[in-house]
């Protein structure tokens, strides 16, 4: 499988710093941090979809007003999945499948560019998206965003476990590369994708964490401003942290196994794109080059 690092959505809202921990004006830099992967048999797939073409069109008509002017959201059609998948050089048509981390309107909102995909998301997800009636669950969760999906697979967590949490492996139509890994507190249907690159583990962990410095190092720091993002849409505060303090644990013990990133961390997308180049580029040398000096090639390639 060959997996590209996707931007489908800008969001710049007020706080600078105070929310991502790097910019110097006024208004911060978030991503919606997608991934479209390529198999051997199985078509393209994307793993969320970040805002869509009809989002971009009539974002009024679409989205939660509160949303739209908190995160700013910047809407392009360039940041749809759909572009990007163009930009890749690929047809639209070929992605038959769509992996949820969640049904978030910042998530979901591509999966109308994708009429013929197969979606996949927990059925405890689609319960709570169905269900809600509480304020926040009306503007999180746009039915429009998802109204004419043709192709559900609702799943329960009971598969094997993967480094101690639970999964479901055996995701209809899709390689068993490709697991959901429930990471509930979010949302109360949230859930990580897992992907085996061949040379280690990939963990899209959604909305689980939002912050590059919530994992991977011995002190965990949140900024204040996406502190207060995740306390304002938990909706199972003791399993978020609980998932969260998993996640670290993860990222601590088993760093040279699983690659962990959050979907709205902006540099956490620039370094996976970086990685991605990098890979890119080192499978392009010359064969002459690789006969020259295998050993380097192979450090390369590895």
């Amino acid at each position: 499988m060959r997996i590209h690092h996707l931007n489908c959505g800008c969001m710049c809202p007020l706080g600078g710093a105070w929310f991502d921990g790097f910019s110097k004006g006024l208004t911060a830099s978030l991503v919606c941090h997608c991934l479209l992967i390529e198999t051997d048999a199985h078509g393209l797939v994307l793993v969320d979809t970040g805002f869509g073409t009809c989002d971009v069109q009539r974002p009024r008509g679409r989205l939660s007003p509160f949303f739209i002017a908190f995160n700013n959201i910047r809407f392009e059609h360039r940041y749809t999945a759909l572009e990007q998948v163009r930009q890749r050089g690929f047809d639209p048509a070929d992605v038959r499948h769509i992996v949820l981390t969640h049904l978030d309107f910042d998530h979901a909102g591509g999966l109308s560019d994708f009429p013929n995909a197969q979606v996949h998301v927990l059925q405890r997800e689609i319960d709570a998206a169905r269900q809600t009636h509480s304020l926040l669950g009306r503007n999180r969760y746009r039915h429009r965003q998802w109204e004419h999906v043709r192709h559900w697979h609702f799943y329960e967590p009971g598969g094997d476990t993967w480094f101690g949490f639970q999964t479901v492996q055996g995701l209809d139509g899709l390689p068993p590369e490709i697991l959901l890994v429930p990471l509930t507190g979010h949302t109360h249907g949230h859930a990580g994708v897992a992907i085996d690159t061949g040379a280690g583990w990939l963990l899209h962990a959604g909305d689980a964490y939002f912050y590059r410095d919530e994992v991977g190092r011995t002190a965990r720091h949140c900024t204040p401003g996406l502190k207060f993002y995740q306390r304002m849409m938990e909706v199972d505060r003791t399993a978020r942290l609980a998932n969260q303090h998993r996640l670290w644990t993860l990222s601590m013990e088993h760093k040279q196994e699983v690659t962990l990133f959050c979907s709205h961390d902006a540099l956490e997308l620039e370094r996976m794109q970086a990685g991605e180049m990098s890979r890119d580029a080192s499978s392009e040398v010359p064969s002459h080059a690789s006969q020259q000096a295998p050993a380097e090639s192979t450090r390369q390639d590895g």
